[in-house]
C-alpha cells in the first residue's frame, strides 16, 4: 500500500469502544464521488451518528428505508447528493446533504432530522455530524494543528500543535455559544506519519464540539457535532445540525493541506458577487479618537461624515468603503443620562439631531465619490427600554443576572419582521454593506428558554434563524457583503465563512502592532479573508495591520503623520493585497510568537507565476539583526530576483538556495521588511 493512502474507519461509539469498518481511499480528486457513493451507500453505516430512543444509530440505520438522490443542478465542478434514512413505522427521517469537490479532494455534509409522524418523536441525543476514524499505513503519532479562538488578546488565533499518542485526546469547544470564542476555533489539520492528512472544518455558529482521540498506533477517531442536544421533535418538525467538511491532502509538508484548504474556501465557501470571488475592502472609519465623553461613533453628524469624505478625496486617500460604526442611533449620545452606544441597542433609528434625513445624504455622497457605505448593527442584543424591547417583549429571550435581552431569531415571526425591517432600512438609507456585531454570550439564554426534554432546541432554531437572516440579506442585495463581527472574531466557522468575513477580527487592544502581527499569522493558516484596523502610517505599524482587508483609522490632523505617508501606505497595500488570496507559508514556526523579543515573518506565494512577498518584523526587544528562514513553493531550477521595497536594492538567488535558507536583515528593532520576489 502506498504511504499516502488514507484508510477511513467509520464508527459509532458503543459502550465498550468503537465498532469499526475499514475503507481505503486515495486522496486523488477522482476518488471524491466514489468516496461519497461508498460511504453514504445503501447498507452502509454512514460517517455520522446519533442516539434515538436510547439506541445508537449504527444498530438500526441500515434497516431503515434508504434513498439517494443526485442533484443534477450542482454544477460541473461539484457532485451533490441527498441521502435519506427513514424509520419504517413512524416516518421519522434523517436527511444528509452531501457535496463533493473533486478538484480539492473535499467533501462536506449537513445532517437534518424530520418528524413526519403524528406524535412526538423519541428522544434524539448525542448528535455527531462526524463520527469516523482515520488510519494510515504507518504507525506513529498523529500531529494535530489547530488554533486558539478569540478572547480579545494577543493570543487570539495563535497556532497550536499537539502530538497525539494512545491515551491522549484533544477536545475543543467554544465558550458561551459563539463559535470561535475562547477555546473554540472549528478548523483542524490532522497530519499523519504517512505524508498525508485531512483538514477538518465544522460549520455551526453556536455551541459545537470536536474531539480527536487515538484508538491505535495507526488510527485516530474524530467526532464532532452539537455539544448540547437532547430533545424530541414535535409532529412535522424539522431541524438541521452542524455541517462538517473533510479535505484530504498528501505530501511531506502539512502546509500543502492548509493551502489546499485556503484555495477551496475561496473557490466554494466565500462570498461571490456576479459569480466571482471578491476582495474584501479597504475601509475608512469616521471619527476614531474623538474626545470624551464621545465613544465609538456617537459624535458623528451628517456634516462631519460628508466633510471627512471630502477630505479623503482631497488628500488622495479615498477608501473603497466608508464605515459607520456603533453609536449612530437615537439615545446613544445621551451621556448625561448614562446612555451610550452599548446600552441603547434595540432602537435602530438614526439620531434625528445628527442625521435629520437619515443616512441617505451620507450614502449618496459616498456613491458620488465612487465608494460604498457600510453601517454597524447589533440586532441580536437588545437593551431594556429600547424600541424593540418595548414593542415586542414576546420576541426577547432573557437570562437571570444579565442586563440585556437576546432577540430570538428562532421565532418565525421575529425572524420575518427582522428581515423586512433591516432590508427596508438598508434600501431606504442607501446602505451597501452590512456589519453585524454580537457582544453577548447566547448559550445560557438558549438553555433557559428550552422546554422540558428539549435541551438544545432553542439553540438549533436560533442558528437556523441566523443563517436564514443572512441569506435573506444576501439574496435581496446581491452586491452586498456582510462583515461578521462578534466582539471581534468570535463567530468564525465553516458556515459563517460562506456568508461573511471578519473585517474586524478581534477586539484586542486597538492599534497594538505585535498583536496584529500574531492575529494575521495565525488566522492565515485556515482563513484567507479577514481584516483589522490601521492607526499609524509608519511601516512597522501599517504592515502589522495588513491582511486581505484593512480599516484605515487615521486621524488626519494627528501630529507626526502626513497624507503623503497615507498615500504610500495605500499604494503598498494595493500592491500586496492580492497575494493574501494566494498561498501562505509561515516562516517563524508555531512556537510562542507573542513576545516583544522575537522575529515574525511569513511568505505570500502565487503559484501560477511564481511571484510573491516576504513580510517580516523585528520586534522592539529583539537583539538579533539577522533572521534565517526557508521559503516554500519555489521552483528549485529557476532563478529569482528579490527586491527590498524599502531600499529598492535587488539580489538574485536560485530557487534551490531559497528553499534551503535565506537570511533576512533588519538593522534596528521595531522595524519591518517587505521583499518582493519574481522569477528571472
Amino acid at each position: 500500500m502506498k504511504k499516502f493512502l488514507l484508510i477511513f474507519l467509520f464508527t459509532v461509539s458503543l459502550l465498550g469502544g468503537y465498532a469499526q469498518r475499514t475503507i481505503k481511499i486515495d486522496t486523488k480528486s477522482a476518488d471524491v464521488e466514489q468516496w461519497i457513493n461508498r460511504n453514504f451507500g445503501k447498507g452502509q453505516v454512514p460517517p455520522f451518528s446519533f442516539i434515538y430512543d436510547g439506541t445508537p444509530s449504527e444498530r438500526f440505520i441500515k434497516k431503515w428505508n434508504y434513498q439517494k438522490v443526485r442533484d443534477t443542478k450542482a454544477g460541473a465542478d461539484v457532485c451533490a447528493y441527498t441521502v435519506t434514512y427513514t424509520e419504517p413505522k413512524t416516518g421519522f427521517q434523517v436527511e444528509c446533504e452531501i457535496t463533493g469537490y473533486p478538484k480539492y479532494a473535499a467533501i462536506d455534509w449537513t445532517l437534518r432530522f424530520t418528524n413526519k409522524g403524528t406524535a412526538n418523536s423519541a428522544q434524539i441525543s448525542d448528535v455527531r455530524s462526524a463520527d469516523l476514524s482515520l488510519s494510515t499505513s504507518s504507525k506513529g503519532a498523529f500531529r494535530i494543528h489547530y488554533a486558539e479562538g478569540s478572547t480579545g488578546s494577543r493570543q487570539d488565533f495563535a497556532p497550536r500543535m499537539m502530538d497525539l499518542h494512545m491515551g491522549d485526546s484533544l477536545y475543543r469547544a467554544p465558550h458561551g455559544g459563539r463559535s470561535s470564542s475562547h477555546a473554540g476555533f472549528p478548523f483542524f489539520n490532522i497530519e499523519t506519519a504517512a505524508d498525508c492528512g485531512a483538514m477538518v472544518a465544522i460549520g455551526w455558529t453556536g455551541q459545537w464540539y470536536g474531539r480527536i482521540k487515538p484508538i491505535s498506533e495507526s488510527a485516530v477517531h474524530l467526532d464532532a457535532g452539537l455539544e448540547h442536544f437532547n430533545a424530541y421533535l414535535k409532529p412535522g418538525e424539522r431541524i438541521r445540525t452542524a455541517s462538517v467538511c473533510l479535505l484530504f491532502w498528501k505530501g511531506e509538508d502539512r502546509m500543502i493541506g492548509h493551502n489546499q484548504f485556503r484555495r477551496f474556501m475561496l473557490a466554494h465557501r466565500s462570498r461571490k458577487i456576479n459569480g466571482e470571488t471578491i476582495f474584501y475592502p479597504m475601509s475608512c472609519g469616521f471619527n476614531w479618537g474623538d474626545p470624551a465623553p464621545c465613544n465609538e461613533y456617537s459624535c458623528v453628524t451628517t456634516e462631519y461624515a460628508i466633510a471627512l469624505m471630502q477630505r479623503t478625496k482631497m488628500f488622495g486617500i479615498l477608501p473603497e468603503v466608508f464605515w459607520m460604526d456603533a453609536g449612530w442611533y437615537e439615545h446613544s449620545d445621551e451621556y448625561e443620562k448614562g446612555r451610550n452606544w452599548y446600552n441603547t441597542t434595540g432602537t435602530w433609528i438614526p439620531d434625528k439631531e445628527r442625521y435629520e434625513k437619515g443616512f441617505r445624504p451620507v450614502s449618496d455622497y459616498a456613491h458620488k465619490l465612487g465608494t460604498k457605505f457600510m453601517v454597524w448593527f447589533e440586532p441580536e442584543r437588545v437593551s431594556p427600554g429600547s424600541e424593540w424591547a418595548e414593542a415586542h417583549p414576546e420576541w426577547m429571550l432573557s437570562k437571570k443576572g444579565n442586563g440585556n435581552y437576546l432577540y430570538n431569531l428562532g421565532n418565525p415571526d421575529a425572524l420575518k419582521w427582522l428581515c423586512q425591517y433591516m432590508g427596508d432600512f438598508m434600501e431606504q438609507n442607501g446602505i451597501d454593506h452590512y456589519r453585524q456585531d454580537f457582544n453577548i454570550d447566547p448559550l445560557d439564554f438558549w438553555h433557559q428558554a428550552d422546554e422540558p426534554n428539549r435541551r438544545g432546541i432553542t439553540e438549533v432554531r436560533y442558528i437556523e434563524g441566523l443563517y436564514a437572516y443572512w441569506d435573506y440579506l444576501l439574496q435581496r442585495f446581491p452586491n452586498m457583503i456582510i462583515d461578521n463581527c462578534a466582539s471581534g472574531g468570535r463567530r468564525l466557522d465553516y458556515e459563517t465563512s460562506l456568508r461573511s468575513a471578519p473585517l474586524w477580527r478581534t477586539d484586542y487592544q486597538y492599534s497594538e502592532p505585535m498583536g496584529y502581527q500574531c492575529h494575521t499569522y495565525g488566522l492565515n493558516f485556515f482563513l484567507p479573508q479577514h481584516g483589522t484596523g490601521a492607526y499609524y502610517v509608519d511601516r512597522f505599524d501599517f504592515r502589522s495591520s495588513m491582511s486581505s482587508a484593512v480599516v484605515f483609522n487615521w486621524k488626519f490632523t494627528q501630529t507626526g503623520q502626513s497624507f503623503l505617508d497615507m498615500q504610500k501606505c495605500i499604494e503598498e497595500y494595493k500592491e500586496v493585497r492580492p497575494y493574501y488570496y494566494e498561498d501562505y507559508y509561515p516562516l517563524s514556526g508555531t512556537g510562542n510568537l507573542t513576545g516583544n523579543d522575537c522575529w515574525l515573518a511569513y511568505q505570500l506565494h502565487k503559484p501560477s507565476d511564481q511571484t510573491g512577498y516576504i513580510i517580516a518584523f523585528r520586534r522592539p526587544d529583539n537583539k538579533e539583526s539577522d533572521y534565517n528562514v526557508k521559503l516554500s513553493g519555489l521552483d528549485a531550477e529557476r532563478t529569482y530576483i528579490l527586491t527590498c521595497k524599502d531600499t529598492g536594492k535587488s539580489m538574485e538567488k536560485s530557487g534551490a538556495e531559497l528553499l534551503k535558507g535565506l537570511t533576512l536583515h533588519i538593522a534596528n528593532p521595531r522595524a519591518s521588511l517587505l521583499l518582493r520576489y519574481y522569477p528571472k
